[in-house]
């Protein structure tokens, strides 16, 4: 009897430490990047690497790319919603060490990234069903890609938005030279090439944006947006209407450059590079001296790239620009943009 007795807790410590070794297996297990879910009739993604600011990497597009079709075709899903876990970011851009890295050994990985990339961002761009990215936080570079081509971009006071790629020896990409010299003016030029980070409320009056709506009330936001029946884009913008309509913070300030307006108009409408620098240095005035100065600090070749890209993009399609890149990666440009670093000469 007692020898029984021992056995059966000794089959049960056993059990107990073999059920304590699989649930620490299991919490060490890494989480998935990209969550996939259906919730009501809306397809929910979650970028998942909030230790990493939700940089996007080759797996997270291969997983989202595929979704993102079936989704489209299936009758059940009305609406896809995008969004970023950890509260910091929605994507703070491109995996660019491991890119980086792949293309000065001349790994295919980076060709794959950028190609892969665009097909993506041109997929959200013709999207035939309501697309909406609430981008609440750091949202540069691909990050800027999952967003700004839909319809739907929701910002917050905790947006921050760049395209930072002449700092680092790239470009533009993800489309910027179809969205950004559509903004007005010489806006999208002097944020392509200066690298200038908007912030909340002025990411939507710049026109990156479509709506403003307080960070605090996202969550029930999203909240209406999965609980939408066949909703028509009429339907979502009036809830997204309504949603700004109640989100004052920041109202009264000013847009940033506001009063730079005219002057970015007038110092940035020029032939080149070199003339742009020539009428800030001429100019004389405080602002324009800023400028200079951190265009003196960005990649000359990525310069004159982006100024290219935003002047052949303008009159050109988001499928035009594709194919413009697509030529780019099989010649092998972008690997060699890549291995040249921000201060190639």
């Amino acid at each position: 009897m007692v020898l029984t007795i021992l056995n059966t807790a000794y089959r049960f410590r056993s059990i107990c430490r073999l059920q304590r070794i699989q649930a620490h297996m299991m919490s060490s297990q890494p989480a998935p990047e990209v969550l996939l879910e259906k919730v009501g009739h809306a397809g929910v993604i979650t970028l998942n690497r909030p230790k990493a600011l939700n940089a996007l990497n080759l797996s997270m597009i291969r997983l989202l790319y595929p979704q993102l079709k079936d989704w489209e075709t299936d009758e059940h899903t009305d609406i896809v919603i995008i969004k970023g876990a950890g509260g910091k970011a929605f994507c703070a851009g491109g995996d660019i060490r491991a890119i980086t890295d792949a293309g000065r050994l001349g790994d295919p990985l980076a060709e794959d990234f950028f190609r892969e990339e665009y097909v993506l961002n041109h997929t959200i761009g013709t999207y035939k069903k309501p697309y909406i990215a609430l981008i609440d936080g750091i949202t540069m570079g691909g990050g800027v890609g999952l967003s700004v081509h839909s319809r739907f971009r929701v910002a917050t006071e905790k947006t921050v938005f760049a395209m930072p790629e002449t700092a680092i020896g790239l470009f533009p990409d993800v489309g910027g030279g179809h969205f950004l010299p559509r903004l007005q003016g010489k806006l999208g030029l002097f944020l392509a090439l200066t690298g200038f980070r908007l912030k909340g409320r002025d990411v939507q009056r710049a026109g990156v944006a479509s709506h403003f709506v307080e960070s605090q009330k996202v969550s029930a936001l999203e909240q209406e947006l999965v609980g939408l029946r066949s909703p028509s884009t009429e339907d979502i913008s009036k809830l997204l209407e309504s949603y700004q309509t109640q989100s004052s913070l920041d109202a009264e300030k000013p847009f940033v450059l506001q009063s730079h307006l005219q002057d970015i108009n007038r110092l940035f409408s020029a032939g080149s590079v070199e003339d742009i620098l020539h009428n800030l240095n001429a100019d004389g005035s405080a602002f324009a001296q800023k400028q200079a100065e951190t265009l003196a600090r960005m990649s000359p070749m990525s310069l004159k790239i982006s100024f290219r890209q935003l002047e052949a993009g303008a009159a050109m399609s988001l499928q035009d620009r594709g194919y413009d890149f697509y030529e780019g990666v099989r010649a092998g440009e972008v690997t060699f943009l890549l291995t040249c670093g921000p201060h190639f000469p």
